[in-house]
């Protein structure tokens, strides 16, 4: 039998940890880059998100030898030509400023009909089993102006299609049922899962 139940996730973002940790099995024991001696922020120098999400988890893995866990995430603006996409967390800048991100988003839509976008997520595992990598994708809008208060990042500009509101509007349990980031996160648990019954 396969069983992971221990796991890295490797990312300095305090909102990711939060999300992942409500859509992993509780019975896993987790570790944060700090509990294992990281720096919380680790190398992606990739043109995509496939490529950052499996940097950040080899190098992680490289270093502890425990299963790890990384993600990259991108918001994809159609009338910005699929920006931000890879460079959303620095968008704005290397200072990662979700405001200054989000202002940028908006002020690049200014005056424009078009406000199509998604947010993609790409989960990479790396552990004795090898690598593999889980995606998930949520089609929505950009919003005229920032609305809400929860989540991180961009939620507080992006509604995603079939809601009324941003997913900074959204509880917790209603963005963790619907985003790119869950549909992603439940592909790897059933990963686990199926690990587990070999």
């Amino acid at each position: 039998m396969t069983l992971i139940d221990r796991m890295v996730l490797c990312t300095g973002n305090a909102g990711k940890i939060v999300e992942m940790k409500a859509l992993l099995p509780r019975t896993m024991e987790l570790f944060s880059l700090e509990d294992i001696g990281l720096p919380l922020d680790l190398p992606e120098t990739g043109r995509t998100l496939y490529v950052n999400a499996l940097q950040k988890a080899r190098y992680a893995y490289e270093r502890c030898g425990l299963p790890c866990v990384a993600d990259d995430t991108g918001l994809e603006v159609d009338a910005l030509d699929g920006a931000p996409g890879v460079y959303s967390a620095r968008y704005a800048g290397e200072a990662k400023d979700p405001l200054a991100n989000m202002a940028k988003v908006l002020g690049g839509l200014e005056g424009r009909e078009d406000r199509t976008a998604r947010f993609r997520a790409v989960i990479a595992l790396v552990s004795t089993e090898g690598e593999r990598t889980f995606d998930g994708t949520v089609e929505g809008v950009i919003t005229r102006s920032p609305r809400g208060s929860g989540g991180f990042g961009y939620d507080p500009i992006f509604q995603p299609d079939g809601y009324v509101g941003t997913f900074a509007e959204m509880d917790a349990s209603m963005k963790n049922t619907i985003s790119h980031r869950a549909k992603a996160m439940r592909l790897l648990v059933d990963h686990l899962a199926e690990l587990a019954r070999r």
